[in-house]
């Protein structure tokens, strides 16, 4: 496959080290690195646009802000590729008008905007769907007898966090990995916005470790918190599903909140991501907090 990037800025930079390090360096058929203060309006998207765009399969764009993000599918289109990621770290980087923008200008080009980049799983095309074999939602095996005895990383976050994380929990006790996990990736550090996204409510750092610590819990097939559902208090029949409606992790995806045959919420502790969000906006205070070993299938 091969993979033509457009970067800009220091987690533009952080993203390519950390591909290339981690193996897609002989994929890279060129690099773009476009300047961090470039207007936040522009009127003519040309003049950015490289001279030289060799043949690409998949078109990866870390870091851009604004604007110049239309300069992606231009780029795509003259290089042939189908294919098109544009990761999201920060809030202000391209919001929902200025992605619909950039979809209805690349006709006949897959383009995902996976927020965080560790959010990315595949979609069902070819090249996004290789890619996403390797880099994106953290997926783990962990043997463990009480203490972590070894931790394989099965798909790692493009930042490289996932292979850091999974040297750092390995001795500690199964039962603490979670919380660990989601340390480690501070202590990485991970580079997402702490700037609340007004999509999701919640920060897409937070989001970033949710992926993180919901790969813990899978691969060791429990978690030790989450929020869980009163079924004796959810008024069902009542209630405008607010929990559904706030939960960040639904608001990227997931299905962390599900209605059951009753119409009730049901919280899944694998990807829940204690945020508390969905407690905060219950009206009738059904939702809390609890800590104690929940198996997950």
């Amino acid at each position: 496959m091969k993979i033509y990037i457009i970067s800009s800025g220091s987690y533009g930079s952080r993203i390519v080290n950390s591909l290339a390090e981690m193996g897609l360096a002989s994929s890279m058929v060129g690099l773009e690195e476009l300047p961090e203060d470039l207007p936040e309006f522009i009127d003519d998207f040309e003049q950015y646009v490289p001279s030289n765009i060799p043949q690409a399969d998949l078109i990866i764009a870390v870091g851009l802000y604004g604007d110049i993000s239309m300069v992606v599918p231009i780029i795509a289109q003259k290089s042939g590729a189908k294919s098109v990621i544009i990761p999201l770290h920060d809030p202000a980087q391209v919001p929902p008008g200025l992605q619909r923008e950039i979809e209805e200008s690349a006709s006949g080009i897959t383009i995902v905007f996976p927020k965080p980049f560790c959010a990315l799983l595949p979609v069902g095309d070819k090249y996004i769907d290789e890619f996403a074999e390797k880099f994106g939602k953290p997926e783990l095996e962990i043997d463990y007898n009480g203490l972590i005895r070894k931790v394989k990383v099965l798909r790692t976050a493009p930042c490289g966090s996932t292979d850091y994380i999974a040297e750092n929990i390995e001795g500690l006790p199964a039962e603490a990995a979670e919380l660990e996990a989601g340390n480690k990736l501070h202590n990485y550090p991970c580079n997402a916005s702490m700037t609340t996204d007004p999509v999701v409510g919640d920060t897409i750092l937070h989001l970033a470790g949710y992926q993180t610590k919901e790969a813990v819990k899978r691969a060791l097939g429990f978690a030790m918190r989450s929020a869980v559902v009163d079924p004796e208090t959810c008024e069902a029949d009542e209630c405008q599903h607010e929990c559904i409606k706030h939960c960040p992790q639904v608001q990227i995806g997931w299905d962390t909140v599900q209605l059951n045959d009753k119409e009730q919420a049901v919280i899944d502790p694998a990807s829940c991501g204690c945020c508390e969000i969905c407690i905060k906006e219950c009206t009738y205070g059904s939702i809390e907090m609890e800590e104690k070993k929940f198996p997950i299938e």
